[in-house]
């Protein structure tokens, strides 16, 4: 009898904690950034940094730099991050977010073709 209810206590936990991570909530953020460099994509620091590094932040989903537009759309989890963070994550990366600018460390740390040019 107490196997079962340890078996059933377990089954309970397990369900539990399935449903509560099906509640978690997706939201999309659009971010304007500055780039300087005409080949983001495939430059190793720029393009590809954020939509790699991006992802090492808990709770976000999906990340996608456009060089045209000079935006990242992120997807994220509500709970786990907020735009805040996810806009002081890209300062650190060395890129302005919106109204939160460049990390001066991280943007000394970029590329030449990368900086803004005189």
């Amino acid at each position: 009898m107490k196997k079962m209810k340890n078996v059933l206590l377990i089954a309970f936990l397990f369900l539990a904690g399935n449903v509560s991570l099906a509640q978690a909530k997706k939201e999309t953020i659009i971010i304007k950034t500055t780039t300087y460099c005409d080949h983001c994509k495939v430059c190793e620091t720029c393009g590809l940094k954020m939509e790699t590094d991006l992802y090492y932040v808990k709770g976000i989903k999906s990340v996608e730099y456009n060089e045209t537009d000079m935006t990242i759309t992120v997807t994220y989890l509500t709970k786990k991050t907020n735009p805040d963070k996810i806009r002081q994550a890209i300062s650190k990366l060395g890129f302005s977010a919106d109204n939160v600018p460049a990390d001066p460390v991280a943007y000394e740390q970029l590329d030449g073709c990368c900086k803004k040019r005189d």
